[in-house]
């Protein structure tokens, strides 16, 4: 089963980008054979919303949300089940300091 994980941190608190430990990670699930893609995101101050209202595009810059975590990476896993997600999941060096959502993927 695909689960996504996504890696929500509060930027404030974040490992820097030379952090080694995200890298060690990736290279032991790769190994595993469990990680299909992942990607850190550039800073939520990048980030543009965008919504529909009344057929008019509105675009904000940031988050929508008002929230002290934001999104800071994801990783695409396949695993046999939720329990091997969540084992993977509490690895990442992010959950330490911030919060790993694992959300399975509705598969076609």
């Amino acid at each position: 089963m695909r689960y996504l994980m996504l890696v929500c941190v509060d930027e404030s608190v974040e490992a820097t980008v030379e952090d080694p430990e995200p890298t060690a990670w990736a290279e032991e699930m790769d190994a595993r054979g469990v990680r299909r893609l992942g990607s850190r995101l550039r800073p939520v101050a990048d980030s543009t919303t965008v919504r529909v209202r009344g057929g008019e595009v509105l675009l904000s810059d940031g988050p929508f949300a008002e929230t002290k975590e934001q999104i800071a990476g994801f990783d695409l896993i396949e695993c046999e089940d939720l329990d091997e997600a969540v084992e993977i999941a509490a690895a990442h060096p992010a959950a330490r300091f911030g919060t790993i959502e694992v959300r399975p993927l509705w598969e076609a």
